[in-house]
């Protein structure tokens, strides 16, 4: 059996994550992945040069971009002989990007690759209903100009009524937020803990620019030289004053746009190899990524739509051997408040661990001070396909200057889904 090999993380660009319908308003996916990658190409010496794989996706996209992988990286400036795959598992694409990768790294398929993802809900594709849409391929197909005004007949000014993108799960029909409120409620989490989380993202992400953590992980994008939706002014007096956001009826409501990711644009990009890769061409190695695991949960019969992650996370500590003790830092994706404050519970539920996850004694309770300590998603924004290289960017350059460190990362998705991974220092 062939020894697997070390994956490097050799280092991460990204542009500055931007509220929807502001800074980005005029960008595509297809010109916030290109601008990425290019920086990528910039910064470690591959403009013009070949790159073993390219993955990267969209969660909100145009048909046009039916392979924006290849076509980004073509606009970077890498060898058109990189190939690209275009790939798509909600807000964890970039993460499982990354994992694919490392997989192919490992086993020796290729030496390079370049985990990537974008989005922007400032472009979202809107579409005509069934009906119109009907006619419109009907005419196209027609023969005549008679069959082509007969695709017409009966028409409607309603069918021009445009159907904007859902984000609603298809099996339930709630949103995300709506889900998650379901969640809050079940296990008991209150309005004030998601505000002290949601408070305490902003601070950390706000120190972590004081710091000049992210001054070599942003390239600027249409103006944007930081993220746009980071408060360093935070309190939990603002935040208590806003209404709930997704449950406006019941009086019981407590997700609201101050503890819950906010719609964003935005792409960033991770780049991977062998350690003989990286040294051969003088690159850094920052870190290295260790394993990763993906779960689903029946979210549809009351799982709790954003509740996979902990089963990914048990699942791939248990593979690796490890425990929460092991780990030095958590990096867990906030796309609400509630969600991560759920998902903390759960581990420590003796009850959960043995009937979900299937585990004999409970994970355990987790530090607050190794959680999120540069900020996370409530505070940067959460362009979907995005996050997980935002994520796994900030990790290794976290670990960079830390000798025999663990990271934990773990992001949520539509779909009732989980992407876990392990990152481990180089020193």
């Amino acid at each position: 059996m062939t020894e697997l090999k070390r994956v490097a993380i050799v280092g991460s660009a990204r542009i500055p994550f931007a509220r929807g319908g502001t800074a980005y308003a005029d960008e595509t996916n297809l010109s916030m992945l290109g601008t990425v990658l290019g920086a990528v190409a910039d910064k470690f010496g591959l403009k013009g040069e070949k790159v073993d794989e390219v993955i990267a996706g969209a969660v909100i996209n145009h048909s046009r971009d039916f392979n924006i992988a290849r076509e980004a990286l073509l606009d970077a400036g890498l060898s058109p002989r990189t190939p690209g795959t275009t790939m798509q598992i909600a807000c964890g694409t970039s993460l499982q990007a990354a994992l694919v990768l490392a997989g192919k790294i490992a086993s020796g398929q290729i030496e390079s690759g370049i985990a990537a993802g974008s989005d922007t809900v400032s472009d979202s594709p809107i579409v005509f209903g069934p009906k119109f849409q009907h006619r419109l391929l009907n005419a196209n197909a027609a023969k005549t100009t008679g069959q082509k005004l007969g695709a017409f007949k009966g028409f409607s000014l309603g069918e021009l009524t445009p159907v904007a993108p859902s984000v609603n799960e298809p099996r339930t029909g709630l949103s995300m937020g709506q889900h998650c409120e379901l969640m809050a409620r079940e296990w008991g989490i209150s309005r004030k803990d998601q505000d002290a989380l949601a408070v305490a993202s902003h601070r950390n992400a706000a120190a972590a620019y004081d710091e000049g953590f992210h001054d070599d992980l942003l390239v600027s994008c249409a103006g944007l030289v930081r993220d746009n939706n980071v408060r360093a002014d935070a309190n939990l007096d603002k935040l208590s004053t806003l209404k709930p956001a997704f449950d406006k009826s019941s009086g019981h409501g407590t997700l609201t746009a101050g503890n819950s990711t906010p719609l964003t644009d935005g792409a960033a990009g991770v780049l991977l190899a062998s350690e003989e890769w990286a040294k051969a061409r003088g690159l850094p190695i920052l870190a290295y990524l260790t394993t990763g695991r993906v779960a689903g949960n029946d979210f549809a019969h009351g799982e709790g739509l954003l509740m996979a992650p902990t089963i990914a996370v048990s699942e791939m500590l248990a593979k690796a051997g490890l425990g929460f003790d092991d780990i030095d830092h958590f990096e867990l994706h906030e796309a609400f408040a509630a969600q991560v404050l759920c998902t903390l519970k759960a581990w420590k539920d003796p009850a959960y661990c043995k009937d979900v996850l299937g585990r004999d004694t409970v994970l355990g309770e987790i530090d607050p001070a190794k959680i999120n300590v540069k900020g996370s998603s409530l505070a940067y924004g959460h362009p979907f396909a995005a996050t997980g290289a935002r994520i796994l960017g900030l990790t290794a350059k976290m670990l960079s200057n830390q000798a025999n460190k663990k990271a934990l990362i773990s992001v949520c998705t539509a779909g009732g889904m989980g992407v876990a991974a392990l990152v481990e220092s180089a020193q």
